[in-house]
């Protein structure tokens, strides 16, 4: 069925174009904190493995937030990783970093996606998208947040 929620097929398909880099590099940043999660070692070991288990959680729950606004806009979401890995601003970690890098690391990560949906702002509120510059604006509050918390244990 064609699609009638006010937002004309040219908005719908740039906002979703979007919001599948905002889900790209979601999705990549849940699969690294959950990597750091079970590889961090040292001194901080249990709350760093904590944090990153409260981390990669909210990133899952996020990914289905963003991959299903990007449906409800009439397109299809990207969805391997041979997708993500075209789409995603978030660079690879090589090798097990030492903890304090892991959250160096992750400070860019969060930053990154903070940036990723700031750049969706505009197009979003040129077509009166209230759905997602309210999705944005959640998470670019989770994503800057926990930038600086993980600023903060290595300041």
């Amino acid at each position: 069925m064609k699609i009638n929620i006010g937002i004309n097929e040219e908005q719908r398909k740039a906002i979703a174009g979007g919001l599948s880099v905002l889900l790209a590099d979601t999705y990549t940043l849940y699969l690294k904190t959950h990597n750091y999660h079970w590889n961090v070692t040292g001194p901080m070991f249990q709350t760093l493995h904590t944090l990153f288990e409260t981390q990669y959680n909210e990133l899952a729950l996020a990914v289905d937030d963003i991959a299903e606004r990007i449906r409800a806009l009439g397109e299809f979401a990207p969805g391997s990783y041979k997708e993500y890995a075209k789409l995603t601003s978030i660079k690879e970690a090589d090798g097990i970093p030492s903890a304090e890098e892991m959250i160096k690391d992750l400070v860019k990560g969060q930053e990154a996606i903070a940036k990723t949906a700031r750049s969706i702002v505009p197009v979003a509120d040129e077509a009166s998208d209230e759905v997602t510059l309210d999705l944005l604006t959640q998470r670019m509050t989770v994503h800057e947040k926990t930038a600086w918390m993980l600023r903060s244990l290595v300041a």
